[in-house]
């Protein structure tokens, strides 16, 4: 099938954008790549300090002659989706030992839960943490002792924070290792219903925290389709991991079959071997246009129109939202998943998974199909699917009709005509919306607005009954320049609720929310940020603004309004505590959302 026009378009559209930056980041890795294997580079008293603890390795390592696999690890036993990882440098280091060559745990990296962080404080450190596991990564490899690298993350900012870091050293072959979802426990939907009862004061907090834990409740990531499992549907996607490893459930044979697989993989794209791969061939242009029609037609997380822009930076490509617009237009929903369905990622892999989606696309002519991945194929090779047999890990063709069409569809007949993200543009600014969950007849509300400079204060006046009509919630301030861009998914169930009571009802925000956002339009993102002059800062209570996500409009019609001063806000109490006093150099550096919302300049 050729390639959509669309999809040809944008993609140039991208090259010729970044071809000075591109063309610098890749002779920057050429240098790099020219050095070869860089621990022979090392002093002796370097290698010794490098080599001190590897026990028997040691002389296979002293002998440069063959590969060191750098593990990067996010492991903590706080995150149930990073728990896993504890096993994982055992496993890689004793496959890798049998294949004759050396692994070794380069350094670890910070990994924060916002599940955890939701409403609180903490929450103003996540988007920073992403440039932080960057920072740590880098690090960690810059040792210069490994001739490719295995990259342990899953969650929210710590896969687009390690991707940052594995362009930085893009000359390295790089593998993903994914964890997996935890096993189905209390339905999403039935969990978030608990979630509003509790918001309306219908059910108890020993009810919600009940809930709470049979939803999540082992090992793995979580089984609704936010900001952590679309990161993984992206690395498949954009071939960085083996094919069909991402929703494989934890602790299984076949995960550790994956595990030691992508070692092994990793170690034989390095320079020693005939397949050198670096990770600056595989992360081009083509491959990050793969992960936006991905996005699209997953109907995935908002965040990651932040990170996947702060990502390709990092490799010298410059994306817009208006590439992710584009490519919305002609790519169809295909994929009903919580929090845009009922079913959790486990149910959308029983019912065909990545391998099907990725199968319906290239046949649709939607992605490319030349560019280089880890499987050492096209991205044809993610259609198929691994299998555990008495032979060993083998490949075999994935199912190419849906097991569940309630769940994943064929292009020809999507949920809908075009993919789950909007953006909106207009007098508030620009910002996007996440439109797979939301029913078309929520997608467009004109109302008076509700200005608010904190997400405490629109739940102090849910809980007064001051929410009786029509409204479009504005919460403001609440940036990355601001404060960190904290999530708002917080006021989800009380959105959910006026929504409920048959109120049009939106929020507009500088802030960003879960990448769970569902069922009530949310204009987010908005740039310019009040805090950096934007029209939101000149709202007032009362003011009629328009969102409208089937023509892409983000209005204020109240006359007026931008001739006004721009509203200030004391920000003092979101500058300390919790680790937020460390953290002003990132607020007073940090880009705007639609530039990657990033601490770093161009690589």
């Amino acid at each position: 099938m050729p390639l959509n026009p669309t999809v040809v378009e944008v993609t140039e559209r991208i090259i010729k954008r970044s071809a000075p930056t591109r063309r610098r980041y890749l002779d920057r890795m050429a240098k790099a790549k020219s050095d070869g294997p860089a621990r022979a580079h090392l002093s002796c008293s370097g290698q010794a300090h490098a080599f001190a603890a590897a026990g028997e390795d040691q002389a296979r390592l002293a002998g440069a002659n063959t590969g060191n696999l750098g593990i990067v690890t996010a492991y903590n036993d706080m995150l149930s989706a990073h728990q896993p990882f504890e096993r994982y440098p055992t496993l890689i280091r004793d496959a890798i030992r049998a294949d004759g060559g050396t692994a070794q745990v380069a350094g670890g990296v910070p990994a924060m839960c916002d599940g955890v962080t939701q409403g609180e404080a903490g929450m103003e450190l996540s988007l920073f943490s992403r440039d932080v596991i960057a920072l740590a990564a880098g690090v960690a490899l810059s040792h210069n002792t490994f001739d490719a690298a295995v990259y342990l993350g899953v969650c929210d900012k710590i896969v687009p924070g390690l991707i940052i870091a594995a362009q930085s050293f893009g000359h390295i072959p790089s593998v993903f290792l994914p964890a997996g979802p935890m096993t189905s426990g209390l339905p999403n939907d039935e969990k978030a219903k608990v979630r509003q009862r509790f918001a309306a004061g219908e059910a108890t907090r020993e009810e919600l925290l009940k809930a709470e834990m049979a939803a999540y409740h082992g090992p793995g990531t979580c089984t609704f389709y936010g900001t952590a499992n679309t990161n993984q549907m992206l690395m498949e996607f954009m071939g960085l991991h083996l094919p069909g490893a991402s929703f494989v459930n934890p602790n299984t044979n076949l995960r550790d079959a994956l595990t030691i697989e992508g070692a092994k993989r990793a170690l034989s794209l390095s320079a020693l071997g005939n397949h050198y791969t670096p990770v600056c061939d595989v992360l081009d242009e083509k491959a990050y246009v793969n992960g936006i029609i991905g996005l699209n037609a997953t109907g995935g997380s908002t965040n990651l129109l932040i990170h996947l822009i702060a990502m390709a930076r990092a490799g010298g490509i410059l994306l817009d939202w208006e590439d992710f617009s584009d490519l919305s237009e002609i790519t169809p929903l295909i994929a009903r998943v919580y929090p845009n369905g009922l079913a959790d990622v486990n149910q959308f892999h029983a019912a065909g998974g990545l391998g099907f989606m990725i199968g319906q696309l290239l046949n649709a002519g939607l992605l490319h199909d030349d560019t280089r991945t880890v499987s050492g194929e096209g991205l044809e090779s993610y259609t198929y699917e691994p299998k555990l047999t008495d032979a060993g890990l083998t490949w075999t063709p994935g199912t190419g009709t849906s097991l569940n069409t309630g769940i994943l569809r064929p292009a020809t007949e999507p949920f809908q005509e075009t993919g789950g993200l909007a953006r909106l543009v207009g007098k508030l600014g620009t910002g996007v919306m996440k439109i797979s969950a939301v029913a078309p007849e929520h997608r467009i509300v004109e109302a008076p607005a509700r200005v608010f400079h904190d997400q405490d204060e629109v739940k102090a006046a849910f809980k007064a009954g001051e929410f009786t009509d029509d409204v479009v919630i504005v919460v403001r301030f609440q940036g990355p320049k601001a404060n960190g861009m904290p999530e708002l998914h917080s006021l989800t169930p009380l959105l959910g609720i006026l929504q409920g009571r048959g109120q049009k009802v939106a929020l507009v925000t500088d802030g960003r929310m879960s990448g769970a956002s569902g069922k009530v339009p949310s204009a987010i993102h908005v740039c310019p940020e009040a805090l950096d002059g934007g029209p939101i800062a000149q709202v007032q209570d009362g003011d009629i603004i328009r969102v409208d996500a089937e023509a892409g409009a983000l209005e204020i019609l109240t006359e007026g309004v931008l001739e006004r001063p721009h509203a200030t806000a004391d920000l003092s109490d979101n500058h300390w505590g919790v680790g937020r006093d460390m953290f002003t150099a990132f607020r007073n550096t940090v880009g705007s959302a639609n530039t990657g919302a990033t601490v770093f300049g161009e690589f």
